[in-house]
């Protein structure tokens, strides 16, 4: 696209989930349509001041923040930094710049679409525009639809028709650095503050994700070498498999046109590995095009018969929720992988759904208390994906898991983990225990057990199974 001859005289971009200078959709936007333009980013106290004051994600933030200052400072652009209420704090620093229209990326979670129609409002008193673009997804809302005009509900029919219609547009990026001459500099932008200076103490994030777009950059080129493999090691634990890029997915730091575009090329050639990982991407567009048809299932079953399940509760009920919080049910696999969620903010995709079935199928907990357990938790929380993951395992999301296949830990762990690596690394106290033992210490190692303190199962996986059948029957009963 060439730069419009009646530009307007300045611009804002408002970076949010997008944290990178490169291949940005608002920035090029704005870099095309407007003289000047300046960069702010908002710490948003409507989402801070709700969260522990040790909090990794904000960590990952501010290093995200420095990177992308130093990037647009590269290019003769800042970034401007704010701490406050983005509502309030977008339209101030529009009037204090006196641009003509801000440029944003879309962002359709409930909250953020109720935060942005407040902001339209605002700018609109100002005499200020709005213009929000495609960015976060390949494909968004209304652009891969059913033959009869609705949106899909099952995947696989949706991954096929993805694969029809992505093309070289969809997947090209937009080119950023040849209009960066319209970046403007402001004596606003001070710098990133530190988490002292937002209330904020260290959380402690582990080091092979490095700074922002940088270190996605590094985790990819890490990643090239091993995608071919991938369909073969994603589902072990303890070894190098996955490609460790979904919390700069989530934040914006790595672009999702780049990995869709050379997952892509590679299947193309005959990758097998780069066509499950590219699946895996799409389940991702998948999930936002379910949050945009059906806001109600943040909150509630996306298959609405499922809310008439009568989940365990009670303090009973309570008991099991922390101990399987705590990493302590006596299953060692479920507990290693919440163990690894609590230490690193980050669980194996396997293990997210071994976890949540465990929660939902083997104690009989709603799963809306596992799911806002893991947005704490999770470095790389997304809305629509974790909400997703829970539904499927659960059995009440769209194209979810039948509510008759329940997960047994103990084979998950044999399968998954058959020498007991990844359990020895995040349960040391099960060091001792050969690779058939370790999996259901228990059954099969109740002397090498005397004096180590490790919980005996929280249920009996057999009779726990009986019990959700049961539980379950009411949706059955509903579906006849």
């Amino acid at each position: 696209m060439k730069p419009s001859p009646d530009r307007i005289e300045s611009a804002l971009v408002w970076f949010r989930r997008d944290l990178r200078a490169d291949d940005h959709a608002a920035l090029y936007r704005a870099l095309t349509s407007a003289r000047q333009v300046y960069c702010a980013f908002v710490l948003d106290r409507d989402i801070l001041d709700a969260l522990p004051r040790a909090d990794r994600r904000v960590e990952f933030i501010l290093g995200a923040l420095k990177t992308l200052d130093e990037d647009l400072r590269k290019q003769g652009g800042a970034l401007i930094v704010r701490h406050g209420v983005a509502a309030e704090e977008i339209p101030r620093l529009a009037a204090e710049l006196g641009v003509q229209a801000v440029f944003t990326n879309h962002d359709d979670e409930p909250q953020a679409l109720a935060r942005d129609a407040r902001v339209t409002d605002l700018l609109k008193d100002l005499g200020v525009s709005l213009h929000s673009f495609k960015d976060h997804v390949i494909f968004e809302r209304r652009e891969v639809m059913t033959a009869t005009g609705g949106p899909y509900g099952v995947f696989t029919p949706y991954k096929n028709a993805w694969l029809r219609k992505v093309d070289d547009f969809y997947l090209s990026s937009y080119p950023v650095e040849r209009h960066a001459a319209a970046l403007a500099a402001s004596p606003l932008a001070r710098g990133v503050p530190t988490l002292e200076d937002i209330g904020f103490e260290p959380a402690g994030l582990t080091p092979h994700l490095g700074e922002g777009s940088r270190g996605a950059a590094a985790l990819l080129d890490d990643f090239l070498d091993r995608m071919d493999e991938y369909d073969k090691k994603r589902d072990f634990p303890a070894i190098k498999g996955p490609s460790y890029l979904s919390v700069h997915l989530r934040f914006g730091t790595v672009s999702i046109r780049r990995l869709a575009r050379l997952a892509h090329q590679r299947m193309q050639g005959g990758d097998h590995g780069a066509e499950i990982w590219l699946s895996e991407l799409i389940w991702r567009d998948f999930y936002h095009q379910v949050m945009h048809h059906h806001p109600h299932a943040m909150t509630a079953a996306f298959r609405r018969e499922y809310d008439a399940i009568a989940w365990e509760t009670g303090a009973a009920a309570d008991a099991l929720f922390q101990a399987w919080c705590e990493g302590r049910t006596g299953y060692p696999l479920v507990d290693a992988a919440m163990r690894q969620l609590n230490a690193t903010g980050y669980q194996h995709n396997r293990l997210r759904m071994v976890t949540a079935s465990f929660l939902t199928k083997d104690l009989g907990l709603d799963w809306r208390r596992g799911e806002a357990y893991f947005a704490q938790q999770l470095l790389d929380f997304d809305l629509a994906a974790n909400n997703g993951g829970w539904q499927w395992a659960s059995s009440s999301g769209c194209d979810a898991q039948p509510y008759f296949r329940i997960f047994n830990p103990t084979a998950q762990s044999e399968k998954f983990d058959a020498e007991g690596r990844f359990i020895r690394r995040y349960c040391p106290e099960l060091a001792a225990l050969d690779a058939k033992a370790i999996h259901a210490p228990w059954e099969r190692a109740p002397l090498a057990m005397q004096g180590v303190d490790y919980p005996r199962p929280v249920v009996d996986h057999a009779v726990a199974r009986e019990r959700t059948l049961a539980r379950y029957a009411v949706v059955k009963s509903r579906a006849v």
